[in-house]
């Protein structure tokens, strides 16, 4: 498919249809209808593009002896691949991502969230299994009653 260095080696690479759809879909005006062979054709150059654009980002992160292809990478290799046109809004979209994964890292934190120590959750959870073992060993043994039973 790719005659792009690093190329799939003989892989059958594809974006999944829905997606590629939606994508054209939002950019299209709705009076606008575009043929299979068309959307196939946009499918096959942003493939292309991900590939070109993954293998220059590849080479700069080797550059660099990262292991890792980092953001900075990509954007890098806009740059040098000659789409100086779209960093302001890649750099723009990076920002809102970095600012998005903070608020996620604020909200999922649960420990600092709690307002207890660390101390004072590991006692809690020790207080919940021993709660939880009582539980499970009054049911197998049979000590647990019916609330009808305990009324009578």
């Amino acid at each position: 498919m790719s005659d792009y260095p690093g190329g799939t080696g003989g892989e059958d690479l594809s974006l999944p249809k829905a997606t590629v759809q939606k994508i054209i879909g939002e950019i299209l005006p709705s009076d606008i209808a575009i043929s299979k062979e068309a959307r196939e054709a946009i499918t096959e150059c942003s493939i292309e593009f991900i590939m070109i654009l993954s293998t220059q980002s590849n080479d700069i992160a080797e550059k660099e002896a990262k292991k890792t292809i980092a953001s900075d990478h990509v954007v890098k290799a806009l740059e040098e691949l000659g789409f100086q046109n779209y960093l302001e809004i890649v750099n723009k979209i990076l920002d809102e991502h970095k600012e998005l994964l903070k608020g996620k890292e604020k909200k999922n934190n649960k420990f600092q969230n709690s307002g207890m120590t660390e101390e004072e959750l590991l006692r809690k959870q020790e207080e919940l299994f021993r709660k939880s073992r009582d539980r499970l060993q009054n049911t197998g043994s049979g000590d647990v009653k019916n609330e009808s039973e305990e009324t009578v």
